[in-house]
């Protein structure tokens, strides 16, 4: 996929506890390249250099107002009219389309435990998003619909970083699908950071489905 000269991208720095986004434009593509003019911190409206090797979760929505994402680094800069910054462009197989609307519910396992009163529970997700995922449920347990738990999810990245995410939570149903019983939850107190931190653990996990399911050889 071509992003025009002239898209906006949004970008979001990865793997730092700092929650910051930059706008810039694209000015030049050149095979893998996407060039840019020097990118705006959204929040303190101050340009921003940005150091090479700097990773980022980019967006961009189409002339036919679809958003799509991917990852990028920062690799170079170029001197011109405008001085512009380098970002690795991906191929178009890892272009994810997002549903700016939605959180993005990705199926995969993660583990989760359940702070319940005095109980506890060790257990692994069927899927999840940023607003609440689904885990199997073992054995008896203590919790039903609507109770108040809390929540620590490991997120395992994929350049070997964990991030820790204590929560609060709702308990929303527990049902039975295929022999085994299943819980929903709600994510009800989940800061900003680590709101960020299940997002682009989402997006990299729909990234691995998505490479999968066009090369299921390389699973």
């Amino acid at each position: 996929m071509e992003i025009k000269i002239g898209t906006q991208l949004e970008l979001e720095p990865t793997y730092t506890e700092r929650v910051e986004n930059f706008r810039c434009k694209v000015v030049e593509q050149k095979e893998n390249i996407i060039y840019i003019d020097y990118p705006i911190n959204v929040a303190t409206k101050k340009t921003a250099f940005l150091i090479d090797g700097s990773e980022f979760r980019a967006t961009f929505r189409t002339e036919d107002k679809h958003s799509f994402a991917f990852n990028t680094e920062v690799i170079g800069r170029k001197a011109g009219n405008i001085p512009m910054i380098m970002l690795h462009c991906p191929k178009e197989d890892d272009f994810i389309k997002i549903q700016r609307r939605e959180y993005v519910r990705v199926e995969t396992t993660v583990d989760v435990a359940i702070q319940f009163k005095d109980y506890k529970y060790q257990l692994v997700t069927t899927d999840i998003s940023a607003g609440g995922l689904a885990v199997t449920l073992k054995g008896a347990i203590a919790f039903q619909d609507d109770d108040e738990v809390k929540l620590t999810i490991v997120l395992p990245f994929a350049n070997g970083d964990a991030k820790y995410v204590v929560t609060d939570a709702t308990v929303v149903r527990i049902y039975e699908k295929d022999d085994q019983k299943i819980a929903t939850i709600q994510l009800t107190e989940t800061d900003d950071v680590d709101q960020q931190h299940i997002v682009r653990f989402c997006f990299e996990r729909q990234l691995v489905n998505r490479r999968k399911e066009i090369n299921p050889f390389d699973a």
